[in-house]
């Protein structure tokens, strides 16, 4: 397939800027995609369009201040963007200006911590080697001097807010911060709705997707099916796999929450008919011509044009479904990308 028939204009206008000023209520656009029926709806409305004994499936990796500010010896400025932690202080990376810090180079960032480049990628990220003065605690200094981790489609003259702390977060993420994005299909939910979802006989479950590279990785082939994904970590416990495993067996549907929690469902899907409980590494993509083994339904946020994740909503959904759906959305003043307005695909 032509990395050309997954592009469209997206006016800078339709790119939310701020979270709204409630998590769940947000516009949603209802996409059935057996017949292709379009439906204008509220976010509110979700748990009202899906069946007792729908499985909801949710990422609920946190995500961590990612992003530092630093100086090269010169006094030039630096933007790191940390994607992981490989142990020993090194780190994996994306760096601005990349082409200034080649192997070898060295930046400084407050209270005397400093990273020095090992290598540079295949792909552009670098990896990192930070040290720093015996006094400090490296975590406690990440969460005092990062910087939440918007992406750079939201351009503000003051940079990240203290409300995106909270709001660039889900309300169910769980365990230590290990993501460089949030899972944005996530950012709708409130305690009063996922109380609503229950009192409605939905089940919920939740499975675990660092977010890194793969997130960010643009596609750069012509022919989509070249593109290298790169590899993100994902865990599913006992209690998820035993629930995902009896929606299945009982043939009920499987609705993941965001694109992130369709690849874990994919990944574990394709090693074998039985799921369970496992960690690893995944570099799945999913694109047109790829069928989807355990996924039924999909909730998830306007996707960037040219991207895997637009790829991946027209394998489930259709290429022309999902076109026809874009040019509803931006027709109708939909809020676009991660703090936007969300589609249902069923």
């Amino acid at each position: 397939m032509r990395l050309s028939e997954f592009d469209y204009e997206l006016p800078p206008e339709r790119i939310a800027q701020r979270p709204l000023p409630e998590r769940d209520t947000s516009r949603m656009l209802w996409l059935d995609r057996s017949g292709g029926r379009l439906e204008d709806r509220m976010f509110r409305e979700f748990p009202d369009l899906l069946a007792p004994g729908d499985l909801l499936v949710a990422n609920d990796s946190r995500v961590f201040p990612a992003r530092l500010a630093g100086r090269l010896g010169g006094g030039a400025k630096v933007e790191v963007l940390l994607l992981g932690a490989l142990g020993d202080g090194v780190w994996e990376a994306l760096v601005r200006p990349g082409r200034k810090l080649g192997d070898g180079a060295r930046i400084a960032f407050d209270d005397g911590v400093t990273a020095e480049v090992m290598r540079r990628g295949e792909r552009g990220e670098r990896r990192l080697r930070f040290a720093w003065p015996s006094e400090i605690e490296f975590d406690a200094w990440l969460a005092q001097h990062g910087h939440v981790p918007l992406p750079p489609y939201i351009r503000r003259r003051e940079g990240d807010a203290p409300e995106d702390r909270e709001r660039y977060q889900t309300v169910y993420a769980a365990g230590d911060g290990k993501s460089a994005a949030a899972p944005t299909a996530g950012l709708h939910f409130s305690p009063g709705l996922l109380k609503r979802l229950g009192e409605r006989g939905i089940e919920w479950t939740t499975v675990s997707l660092h977010v890194g590279l793969g997130t960010f990785q643009p596609v750069e082939c012509e022919e989509i099916e070249n593109h290298p994904i790169h590899s993100e970590r994902f865990e599913v416990t006992a209690p998820a796999a035993a629930a995902i495993a009896r929606a299945q067996g009982e043939h009920r549907r499987i609705i993941a929450v965001g694109t992130t929690a369709a690849r874990v469902l994919e990944t574990m899907a394709g090693y074998g008919p039985e799921f369970h409980a496992g960690n690893g590494e995944t570099s799945i993509f999913l694109y047109p011509g790829r069928r989807f083994q355990l996924v039924d339904g999909l909730l998830t946020n306007f996707h960037a044009p040219r991207t895997t994740l637009l790829m991946m909503i027209s394998a489930l959904a259709g290429i022309e479904n999902v076109r026809r759906a874009y040019q509803h959305a931006l027709a109708n003043e939909y809020r676009f990308l991660s703090y936007g307005d969300c589609m249902l695909i069923t």
